[in-house]
């Protein structure tokens, strides 16, 4: 099953974090080859962005309305509808409003090891910089369910290793997925991303789903995080506390997507959900690719990985198992919490211990009334 079009929603700019500003200086330009021409100028990080026009749905030539798109058999559908049907205002689509942020994050000491034994005395979490946010809630996150989606990139880019990295997913999902508890999906991704296995807690399923995948064509890796974020891990029903990530497997060199890199990133922060990625550069040196895989990771507070050899992709997975199941969270009211859509950095500092490093994502987005 195919998207036709993705909708685009609002980029709104990145302020706060020196990190974060420095990072986004040295990757390459935000939007992907294909529509770099057509696009405006996005502005500086550090200034907000004018709200653009909205683009149209693309058109059936014959008809002059937007052309729905076939469902899908083993995923369920994606129909995509006209842009001011399918990409209604974030604030109002996501969450209820709230002045309750909620991070889950990760503690490693000086050598990377993860730290679990921690309690809410020892982190202190800043709110755009301000240290007087109040935490409400405080948990170790090792329980939780999982709602897990598995992008693979299958772009001509990755057939040398394509089917190892396959078998090592497969493995990823078998010892991740719990029956009746967690969930996951898989999409595969080149010109459009295509679900070969919708939301289900079935590994064999899963693995089904991982091997239907065949390499071929370009890569829009920016529409397959917007779609995977938007429409599915963003719709899934919390009943409960639960864990939203995304392990994207690629090479990171997007030349086909819709929409940009800043717009994927944002609708990931807004769905909550934090991007783990596995570089399949085989080059032995880092690129532009793996500089934009770090980049989305580390926004969201997950993990890049960078395998050097191909063994050392199902190592990877097993990491990212590991932290998955080695987390906390903590839910906080901001100190001076105002409801106007803007973006405001995190920070959550641990204290009492020397050399431990907390890894969240580094903001959200006020929903506004």
């Amino acid at each position: 099953m195919k998207i036709r079009s993705l909708g685009v929603i609002v980029f709104l700019a990145v302020a706060g974090v020196a990190v974060l500003a420095q990072d986004a200086k040295d990757l390459p330009a935000a939007p992907s080859a294909s529509i770099e021409k057509q696009r405006p100028p996005q502005p500086a990080a550090s200034t907000p962005a004018e709200k653009p026009a909205e683009r149209p749905a693309p058109a059936d030539s014959s008809s002059g309305q937007a052309s729905p798109q076939p469902a899908d058999a083993a995923g369920g559908s994606i129909l995509e509808t006209p842009a001011s049907e399918s990409t209604p205002a974030p604030d109002t689509t996501l969450h209820s409003f709230v002045n309750e942020v909620r991070v889950v994050f990760t503690v490693t000491d000086r050598h990377g090891r993860l730290i679990k034994d921690l309690s809410q005395n020892n982190f202190k979490v800043l709110d755009d910089g301000r240290a007087n946010a109040r935490i409400i809630s405080f948990q170790r996150e090792t329980e939780l369910p999982l709602r897990i989606g598995l992008l693979v990139d299958a772009s001509n880019s990755v057939r040398d290793r394509f089917k190892f990295e396959q078998e090592s997913a497969i493995e990823f999902l078998s010892q991740t997925i719990r029956p009746k508890f967690d969930k996951g999906f898989v999409v595969g991704f080149d010109a459009t991303p295509e679900v070969t296995q919708d939301f289900t807690d079935s590994t064999e399923a899963l693995s089904r789903g991982v091997r239907m995948l065949r390499p071929g064509g370009g890569t829009a890796m920016y529409d397959a995080i917007y779609f995977a974020c938007r429409d599915k891990l963003a719709k899934q029903a919390r009943t409960g506390p639960m864990r939203f990530a995304l392990v994207v497997l690629s090479d990171g060199d997007d030349n086909q997507s819709h929409v940009t890199r800043e717009e994927a990133l944002e609708m990931a922060q807004r769905a909550e959900v934090i991007i783990y990625s596995i570089s399949t550069n085989i080059t032995g040196s880092k690129n532009d690719g793996d500089k934009i895989l770090r980049y989305m990771s580390e926004t969201t507070g997950g993990r890049a990985f960078f395998p050097f050899q191909i063994t050392d992709v199902a190592n990877a997975f097993a990491e990212i198992q590991e932290e998955l199941r080695s987390q906390y969270a903590l839910s906080y009211h901001p100190s001076t919490f105002a409801a106007d859509g803007r973006y405001h950095t995190i920070q959550i500092l641990a204290q009492e211990r020397k050399g431990l490093k907390v890894r969240a994502r580094r903001g959200y987005y006020a929903q506004s009334r």
